[in-house]
Protein backbone atom coordinates (compact mmCIF):
# COMPACT_ATOMS: atom_id res chain seq x y z
CA UNK A 1 0.00 0.00 0.00
CA UNK A 2 2.75 2.54 0.62
CA UNK A 3 4.37 1.33 -2.72
CA UNK A 4 1.39 2.41 -4.31
CA UNK A 5 0.94 5.41 -2.61
CA UNK A 6 4.39 6.87 -3.22
CA UNK A 7 4.03 6.00 -7.10
CA UNK A 8 0.66 7.47 -6.95
CA UNK A 9 1.57 10.68 -5.34
CA UNK A 10 4.64 11.00 -7.14
CA UNK A 11 2.97 10.68 -10.43
CA UNK A 12 0.28 13.60 -9.31
CA UNK A 13 3.32 15.88 -9.66
CA UNK A 14 4.01 15.36 -13.72
CA UNK A 15 0.41 17.04 -14.43
CA UNK A 16 1.05 19.59 -12.12
CA UNK A 17 4.07 20.61 -13.31
CA UNK A 18 2.99 20.30 -17.18
CA UNK A 19 0.40 22.83 -16.04
CA UNK A 20 3.01 25.68 -13.95
CA UNK A 21 5.39 25.20 -17.08
CA UNK A 22 2.76 26.20 -19.43
CA UNK A 23 1.44 29.23 -16.93
CA UNK A 24 5.53 30.58 -17.00
CA UNK A 25 5.37 30.55 -20.45
CA UNK A 26 2.30 32.31 -21.52
CA UNK A 27 3.08 34.44 -18.52
CA UNK A 28 6.53 36.09 -19.85
CA UNK A 29 5.69 35.70 -23.73
CA UNK A 30 3.25 38.66 -22.66
CA UNK A 31 5.09 40.38 -20.73
CA UNK A 32 6.30 43.65 -22.43
CA UNK A 33 10.56 44.26 -23.12
CA UNK A 34 12.38 41.55 -24.70
CA UNK A 35 16.17 40.76 -23.96
CA UNK A 36 17.54 42.65 -27.09
CA UNK A 37 15.89 45.91 -25.73
CA UNK A 38 16.83 45.52 -22.39
CA UNK A 39 20.46 46.01 -23.46
CA UNK A 40 19.45 49.42 -24.09
CA UNK A 41 17.51 49.87 -21.22
CA UNK A 42 20.12 51.82 -19.67
CA UNK A 43 20.15 54.44 -22.02
CA UNK A 44 23.95 55.18 -22.81
CA UNK A 45 23.21 53.87 -26.27
CA UNK A 46 20.69 54.53 -28.47
CA UNK A 47 18.21 51.49 -29.85
CA UNK A 48 19.08 49.62 -32.72
CA UNK A 49 15.98 48.24 -34.43
CA UNK A 50 18.34 46.11 -36.28
CA UNK A 51 20.26 44.88 -33.76
CA UNK A 52 16.83 43.89 -31.84
CA UNK A 53 15.33 42.34 -35.20
CA UNK A 54 18.53 40.37 -35.40
CA UNK A 55 19.14 39.25 -31.83
CA UNK A 56 14.90 38.21 -32.11
CA UNK A 57 15.52 36.16 -34.57
CA UNK A 58 18.14 34.43 -33.57
CA UNK A 59 16.06 33.71 -30.00
CA UNK A 60 13.28 32.41 -31.62
CA UNK A 61 11.43 35.67 -30.48
CA UNK A 62 9.79 36.68 -33.52
CA UNK A 63 8.30 33.51 -34.29
CA UNK A 64 4.21 32.93 -33.54
CA UNK A 65 3.43 32.39 -29.67
CA UNK A 66 1.83 28.84 -30.83
CA UNK A 67 5.25 27.65 -32.68
CA UNK A 68 7.41 28.82 -29.67
CA UNK A 69 4.97 27.43 -27.21
CA UNK A 70 5.24 23.47 -29.44
CA UNK A 71 9.12 24.50 -29.23
CA UNK A 72 9.27 25.12 -25.53
CA UNK A 73 7.33 22.11 -24.38
CA UNK A 74 9.21 19.93 -26.87
CA UNK A 75 12.23 20.79 -24.91
CA UNK A 76 10.82 20.43 -21.41
CA UNK A 77 9.47 16.95 -22.69
CA UNK A 78 13.46 15.88 -23.21
CA UNK A 79 14.78 17.62 -19.80
CA UNK A 80 15.94 20.83 -22.23
CA UNK A 81 15.14 24.23 -20.68
CA UNK A 82 16.56 25.76 -23.06
CA UNK A 83 19.84 28.24 -23.24
CA UNK A 84 20.13 31.33 -21.78
CA UNK A 85 20.00 34.45 -24.00
CA UNK A 86 22.57 36.07 -22.05
CA UNK A 87 25.57 33.49 -21.47
CA UNK A 88 24.37 31.10 -24.27
CA UNK A 89 24.72 28.49 -21.75
CA UNK A 90 22.56 25.68 -21.28
CA UNK A 91 20.05 26.76 -18.57
CA UNK A 92 20.42 23.60 -16.70
CA UNK A 93 24.37 24.36 -16.35
CA UNK A 94 23.97 27.39 -14.95
CA UNK A 95 20.89 26.12 -12.41
CA UNK A 96 23.32 23.03 -11.44
CA UNK A 97 26.15 25.88 -10.79
CA UNK A 98 23.86 27.82 -7.98
CA UNK A 99 21.72 24.79 -6.98
CA UNK A 100 24.17 23.56 -4.02
CA UNK A 101 24.68 27.03 -2.51
CA UNK A 102 20.65 27.76 -2.72
CA UNK A 103 20.32 24.03 -0.62
CA UNK A 104 22.75 24.99 1.48
CA UNK A 105 21.53 28.10 2.67
CA UNK A 106 17.80 26.29 2.98
CA UNK A 107 19.07 23.29 4.52
CA UNK A 108 20.92 25.37 7.11
CA UNK A 109 17.99 27.91 7.68
CA UNK A 110 15.28 24.98 8.13
CA UNK A 111 17.61 22.85 10.94
CA UNK A 112 17.85 26.42 12.80
CA UNK A 113 14.20 26.85 12.68
CA UNK A 114 13.43 23.19 13.63
CA UNK A 115 16.31 23.30 16.50
CA UNK A 116 15.21 26.26 17.99
CA UNK A 117 11.61 26.60 17.29
CA UNK A 118 9.82 23.27 17.86
CA UNK A 119 11.97 22.68 21.68
CA UNK A 120 10.59 26.54 22.33
CA UNK A 121 6.97 25.40 21.27
CA UNK A 122 7.26 22.56 23.36
CA UNK A 123 8.21 24.17 26.90
CA UNK A 124 5.89 27.15 26.08
CA UNK A 125 3.18 24.87 25.90
CA UNK A 126 4.17 22.23 28.93
CA UNK A 127 4.17 25.57 30.78
CA UNK A 128 1.32 27.75 29.33
CA UNK A 129 0.79 31.31 30.94
CA UNK A 130 4.58 31.15 32.23
CA UNK A 131 7.42 33.98 31.54
CA UNK A 132 9.35 31.14 29.30
CA UNK A 133 5.60 30.58 27.56
CA UNK A 134 4.87 34.95 27.09
CA UNK A 135 8.28 35.63 25.43
CA UNK A 136 8.46 32.70 22.91
CA UNK A 137 5.14 33.85 21.75
CA UNK A 138 5.73 37.53 22.08
CA UNK A 139 9.35 36.75 19.78
CA UNK A 140 7.31 33.97 17.51
CA UNK A 141 5.25 37.03 16.65
CA UNK A 142 8.13 39.57 15.73
CA UNK A 143 9.80 37.13 14.00
CA UNK A 144 7.03 36.67 11.76
CA UNK A 145 6.03 40.19 11.72
CA UNK A 146 9.99 41.61 10.67
CA UNK A 147 10.74 41.77 7.15
CA UNK A 148 13.44 39.77 6.21
CA UNK A 149 15.42 42.37 4.78
CA UNK A 150 15.61 44.68 7.52
CA UNK A 151 16.50 42.38 9.41
CA UNK A 152 19.43 40.79 7.29
CA UNK A 153 20.87 44.71 6.85
CA UNK A 154 20.61 44.50 11.03
CA UNK A 155 22.31 41.57 11.47
CA UNK A 156 25.00 42.23 9.10
CA UNK A 157 25.41 45.98 10.72
CA UNK A 158 25.35 44.14 14.12
CA UNK A 159 27.55 40.90 13.75
CA UNK A 160 29.42 41.97 10.38
CA UNK A 161 30.28 45.95 10.69
CA UNK A 162 29.78 46.22 14.88
CA UNK A 163 31.67 42.83 16.18
CA UNK A 164 33.27 42.02 13.23
CA UNK A 165 32.64 38.20 14.44
CA UNK A 166 30.93 37.24 10.79
CA UNK A 167 31.41 37.76 7.07
CA UNK A 168 29.03 40.93 5.98
CA UNK A 169 28.33 39.19 2.53
CA UNK A 170 29.69 36.69 0.00
CA UNK A 171 29.76 32.88 -0.27
CA UNK A 172 33.78 33.14 -0.01
CA UNK A 173 34.99 29.64 0.39
CA UNK A 174 31.72 28.06 1.32
CA UNK A 175 32.62 27.71 4.74
CA UNK A 176 30.37 28.23 7.95
CA UNK A 177 30.80 31.13 9.39
CA UNK A 178 29.72 33.14 5.25
CA UNK A 179 26.46 31.09 6.15
CA UNK A 180 25.48 31.81 9.32
CA UNK A 181 23.84 35.11 8.48
CA UNK A 182 22.14 34.69 5.54
CA UNK A 183 20.68 31.17 7.15
CA UNK A 184 19.88 32.93 10.72
CA UNK A 185 18.16 35.55 8.66
CA UNK A 186 16.78 32.86 6.38
CA UNK A 187 15.38 30.89 9.31
CA UNK A 188 13.97 33.30 11.67
CA UNK A 189 10.29 33.39 10.23
CA UNK A 190 9.64 29.07 9.85
CA UNK A 191 11.48 29.29 13.40
CA UNK A 192 8.67 31.85 14.69
CA UNK A 193 6.03 29.83 12.47
CA UNK A 194 7.01 26.04 14.18
CA UNK A 195 7.28 27.80 17.95
CA UNK A 196 3.71 28.90 17.18
CA UNK A 197 2.15 25.75 15.68
CA UNK A 198 4.01 23.26 18.09
CA UNK A 199 2.92 25.16 20.73
CA UNK A 200 -0.83 25.06 19.35
CA UNK A 201 -0.47 21.18 18.48
CA UNK A 202 0.91 20.41 22.02
CA UNK A 203 -1.89 22.24 23.46
CA UNK A 204 -4.22 20.22 21.80
CA UNK A 205 -3.04 17.30 22.35
CA UNK A 206 -2.74 17.99 26.17
CA UNK A 207 -6.29 18.73 26.41
CA UNK A 208 -7.25 15.64 25.19
CA UNK A 209 -9.37 12.81 26.88
CA UNK A 210 -6.88 10.08 26.50
CA UNK A 211 -4.18 12.12 28.22
CA UNK A 212 -6.38 12.41 31.21
CA UNK A 213 -6.42 8.69 30.94
CA UNK A 214 -2.94 8.44 30.97
CA UNK A 215 -2.35 10.13 33.97
CA UNK A 216 -5.38 8.69 35.89
CA UNK A 217 -3.29 5.78 35.24
CA UNK A 218 -0.06 6.48 37.01
CA UNK A 219 1.92 7.28 33.99
CA UNK A 220 4.68 10.02 34.86
CA UNK A 221 4.95 13.38 32.76
CA UNK A 222 7.91 12.41 30.57
CA UNK A 223 6.39 9.14 29.69
CA UNK A 224 3.14 11.41 28.55
CA UNK A 225 4.83 13.54 26.67
CA UNK A 226 7.21 11.13 25.18
CA UNK A 227 4.66 8.85 23.74
CA UNK A 228 1.37 10.34 23.69
CA UNK A 229 1.87 14.17 23.30
CA UNK A 230 4.80 14.24 21.33
CA UNK A 231 3.92 11.99 18.99
CA UNK A 232 0.19 13.36 18.32
CA UNK A 233 1.39 16.42 17.96
CA UNK A 234 3.99 15.40 15.27
CA UNK A 235 1.82 15.64 11.99
CA UNK A 236 1.07 19.46 12.53
CA UNK A 237 4.36 19.84 13.18
CA UNK A 238 5.45 18.18 10.09
CA UNK A 239 3.23 19.36 7.90
CA UNK A 240 4.24 23.48 9.07
CA UNK A 241 7.89 21.76 8.73
CA UNK A 242 7.34 20.56 4.98
CA UNK A 243 5.08 23.70 3.92
CA UNK A 244 8.30 26.10 5.05
CA UNK A 245 11.09 23.81 3.79
CA UNK A 246 9.60 23.57 0.86
CA UNK A 247 9.02 27.32 0.09
CA UNK A 248 12.40 28.51 1.80
CA UNK A 249 14.10 28.56 -1.83
CA UNK A 250 11.73 30.52 -3.10
CA UNK A 251 11.83 32.65 -0.03
CA UNK A 252 15.80 33.05 -0.16
CA UNK A 253 15.02 35.41 -3.45
CA UNK A 254 15.58 38.80 -1.18
CA UNK A 255 18.69 37.07 1.13
CA UNK A 256 20.60 35.72 -1.39
CA UNK A 257 20.48 39.41 -3.20
CA UNK A 258 21.31 40.98 -0.05
CA UNK A 259 24.16 39.48 1.25
CA UNK A 260 25.17 38.41 -2.75
CA UNK A 261 24.84 34.39 -2.21
CA UNK A 262 24.92 32.80 -5.64
CA UNK A 263 22.00 30.51 -5.34
CA UNK A 264 19.21 30.06 -7.87
CA UNK A 265 17.16 33.06 -5.94
CA UNK A 266 19.93 36.00 -7.13
CA UNK A 267 20.15 34.06 -10.73
CA UNK A 268 16.45 34.22 -10.90
CA UNK A 269 16.45 38.04 -10.00
CA UNK A 270 19.61 38.66 -12.31
CA UNK A 271 17.85 37.10 -14.78
CA UNK A 272 14.68 38.98 -14.88
CA UNK A 273 16.28 42.03 -15.05
CA UNK A 274 17.51 40.85 -18.04
CA UNK A 275 15.04 39.39 -19.41
CA UNK A 276 16.62 36.30 -19.90
CA UNK A 277 13.32 34.48 -19.87
CA UNK A 278 14.75 31.13 -20.70
CA UNK A 279 16.60 31.29 -17.09
CA UNK A 280 13.34 32.89 -15.52
CA UNK A 281 11.19 30.04 -16.82
CA UNK A 282 13.54 27.17 -15.72
CA UNK A 283 14.49 29.24 -12.32
CA UNK A 284 10.81 28.75 -11.39
CA UNK A 285 10.09 25.38 -12.41
CA UNK A 286 12.88 24.08 -10.47
CA UNK A 287 11.67 26.58 -7.31
CA UNK A 288 7.87 24.64 -8.01
CA UNK A 289 9.22 21.40 -8.40
CA UNK A 290 11.50 21.74 -5.19
CA UNK A 291 8.05 22.78 -3.32
CA UNK A 292 6.07 19.59 -4.87
CA UNK A 293 8.75 17.49 -4.17
CA UNK A 294 9.11 18.00 -0.38
CA UNK A 295 5.21 18.61 -0.11
CA UNK A 296 4.93 14.65 -1.60
CA UNK A 297 7.60 13.46 0.57
CA UNK A 298 5.83 14.89 3.78
CA UNK A 299 2.37 13.27 2.62
CA UNK A 300 4.55 9.76 3.12
CA UNK A 301 5.86 10.74 6.16
CA UNK A 302 2.35 11.43 7.44
CA UNK A 303 2.10 7.24 7.06
CA UNK A 304 5.13 6.63 9.49
CA UNK A 305 3.30 8.84 12.19
CA UNK A 306 0.03 8.10 12.25
CA UNK A 307 -1.39 4.40 11.47
CA UNK A 308 -4.51 5.98 10.44
CA UNK A 309 -3.48 8.13 7.69
CA UNK A 310 -1.63 4.57 6.20
CA UNK A 311 -5.25 2.84 6.23
CA UNK A 312 -6.49 5.31 4.46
Amino acid sequence: MLRFTTLRRTLQIIPTVVVVAMLIFVIFSVVPGTFAASLFADGKRAADPQMIARLNEEFGLNKPLMERFVTYVTDLAQFDLGTSFRTRQPVIDLINDRIWASLQLAIAAMVFALVVGVPLGFLAALRPGSVLDTVTMVGAVSGLSMPQFWLGLLMMYVFALQLNWLPSFGYGDGSFRNLILPAVTLGVTPLALLARTTRAGVLDVLNADFIRTAHSKGMSEAKVVRWHVARNALVLIVTTLGLQFGSLIGQAVVIEKLFAWPGIGSLLVDSVASRDIPVVQGTILIIVLWFLVINTAVDLIYAAIDPRIKQE
